[in-house]
């Protein structure tokens, strides 16, 4: 079990790590087909981890409450796309008062949106950990390896960005890892406080959820139609949600 946890909380560090080691074999940016199919194929897995690890977990927690069971995790839910759409009311304006560059607002972006992906980590782990049903080890690690997937190409971007700009490799490297160093804290946090969280926990993983797809429709969804290349991402998504309900159903 240990090994399991070590493994979910590491496991989307690790996807944010490797795509921002992208910097040092890469020359140009990636091209737009790749972009698209590899953006769509995130988008797919984050959807279906929405409603297989974070959802259904919610509303069987929640079962003594009969026909509203639904309830705790629609009221998360949207607590998480509010946060998300706070979040991206914030951002600008403190960096627009500061003065700051794009590539730092772009940073402090990915870094705060991967803060509440990290306690959807935790939040499963947590439940797992206290036996809840609807909680598997394969859906954690699912959802784990799902937001590694996703965080690869936030990874590539920030650092391949910065030093587009002029920053040396090592230190573009260094900020890609940097903004994915919150996840791992965000998920050990949840973690540790799991005696606190047991209680909200349909709330929390309605949280994670709608957090998740407000990335996925705000952000990747649009990233995806850009370049003429709709097709390979629609393509894509229905092949990383397929993969993502198996992996849940089949190991879990």
């Amino acid at each position: 079990m240990t090994m399991d946890i070590l493994l979910g909380v590491t496991l989307p560090f690790v996807g944010t790590a490797l795509g921002a080691a992208g910097v040092f074999f890469m020359r140009g940016e990636m091209n737009r087909r790749a972009q698209s199919a590899v953006v769509g194929f995130a988008a797919g897995i984050m959807v279906a981890a929405s409603v297989w690890s974070l959802l259904l977990p919610a509303v069987a927690h929640a079962a003594h409450l009969g026909r509203f069971a639904f309830l705790p995790a629609a009221v998360g839910l949207f607590g998480g796309l509010a946060f998300l759409q706070f979040l991206d009311f914030l951002i600008p304006r403190i960096y627009t008062e500061d003065g700051r560059s794009s590539r730092s607002r772009l940073a402090l972006a990915v870094t705060l949106h991967n803060l509440p992906e990290g306690m959807a980590v935790g939040a499963v782990l947590a439940g797992l950990l206290a036996g809840e049903r609807g909680i598997t080890v394969a859906s954690a690690i699912a959802l784990s390896l799902g937001i590694a997937i996703q965080n690869f190409p936030e990874g590539a971007i920030i650092s391949m960005t910065a030093h587009g700009k002029g920053v040396p490799r090592r230190r573009a490297f260094a900020g890609g890892v940097l903004s994915g160093a919150v996840e791992p804290v965000g998920a050990l946090a949840t973690i540790l406080a799991v005696g606190v969280i047991l209680p909200v926990l349909p709330y929390l993983l309605g949280f994670a959820a709608g957090a998740m797809l407000y990335v996925v429709v705000e952000e990747l969804i649009p990233e995806v139609s850009r370049g003429g290349h709709s097709r390979t991402g629609t393509m894509t998504f229905s092949l990383g949600f397929t993969l993502m309900m198996a992996l849940d159903i089949a190991l879990g």
